[in-house]
């Protein structure tokens, strides 16, 4: 699969090269302390898919500009800041197999450092009066903030319906991919109709993206590092769970519950939980729900005039949900 995010990446390879450098460029900081972090995030990033899909829609709608660098620098510090600030709120140690920052500089470093890109995100877009970029972006911070409250006050009660688990995963995943995809095209300059389009996109994008994500719990094999069943432990409601709960006559109902509430930590149940969701379509359902979310992403694509751009947008769709992590 690292093939396809080449593939994927090569129509914009040389605006992704130069925005790394202008990313690094703005990060500097008199602390040395915050140069040494930000040095540190830098090194380990991921794909880097959010930027892509800056830089794909905005070539999609048009010429890439400065303002469209900028577009994708909010992005990412609001998408590092809230993997800093998450990693703290659920004390993680690692972060894509490295030690996540609270790990390494402690709790409170960690926050005010989520906190600097914040403000970093305001500086640098109010400084260059990007008004309407800030616009896109602070829906975003708001949702996924909302996203994660709904979800920790849902999980008290573990009564979430299938309309609610859509809604935490809008907030909390897609939100931020239809940001990208919504700032790339306003950085060129393209309508309101198109640029709500474009958000449309994103948010389809990012809700199949996140079903996927919730897919591997279930899969043995999972190449994505993260270890089976680890929803379930955490007691997070996923759409294979929440399917097959809602499908559940009363009193496989009451064991399921039963079962997410107080043995989570027991192995033996745990695994017995994923056996009932495989066994009673809880995964085909999943699946068939993704699909559909992707086709509607694609659909929407499909408006725009063929080109490279839109072929590697296309490519990103079916990755999203096909990716072995």
């Amino acid at each position: 699969m690292g093939n396809t995010v080449d593939l994927i990446k090569a129509p914009i390879a040389e605006e992704m090269k130069l925005f790394e450098q202008k990313f690094f460029e703005s990060m500097k900081s008199n602390v040395s302390l915050l140069d040494r972090i930000t040095n540190y995030i830098v090194r380990r990033k991921g794909k880097q898919m959010r930027p892509m899909f800056v830089f794909l829609t905005a070539k999609l709608n048009g010429e890439v500009q400065e303002r469209t660098y900028r577009a994708a620098s909010f992005i990412e510090l609001i998408h590092t800041a809230t993997l800093v600030h998450d990693d703290v709120v659920d004390d993680s140690t690692l972060r894509r197999g490295f030690f996540s920052l609270n790990a390494i500089w402690k709790n409170k470093v960690a926050v005010l450092v989520g906190d600097y890109f914040l403000s970093k995100t305001l500086i640098i877009s109010t400084k260059n009066k990007d008004f309407d970029l800030l616009e896109v972006v602070s829906v975003a911070i708001q949702e996924i903030s909302e996203g994660e409250l709904l979800q920790i006050e849902k999980a008290r009660k573990l009564d979430i319906t299938e309309d609610v688990y859509f809604e935490i995963i809008r907030m909390k995943t897609a939100t931020l991919i239809a940001a990208c995809c919504e700032a790339g095209a306003r950085s060129v300059g393209c309508s309101e109709e198109v640029a709500k389009k474009m958000h449309r996109f994103g948010e389809l994008v990012g809700i199949a993206f996140q079903i996927k994500d919730d897919l591997f719990d279930y899969t043995t094999s999972n190449a994505i590092g993260k270890p089976v069943g680890i929803d379930i432990k955490e007691q997070k409601m996923t759409l294979p769970l929440i399917y097959s709960i809602n499908t559940a006559n009363e009193k496989d109902k009451k064991w399921l519950i039963n079962s997410v509430k107080r043995y989570n930590n027991d192995k033996k149940r745990v695994r017995e939980i994923i056996q009932y969701v495989k066994d009673h379509g809880g995964i085909e359902y999943t699946q068939k729900m993704m699909k559909q979310y992707s086709q509607e992403a694609l659909d929407i694509l499909y408006e725009f005039p063929e080109n490279e751009f839109r072929n590697s947008l296309e490519t990103m769709v079916k990755y999203v949900i096909e990716r072995e992590k």
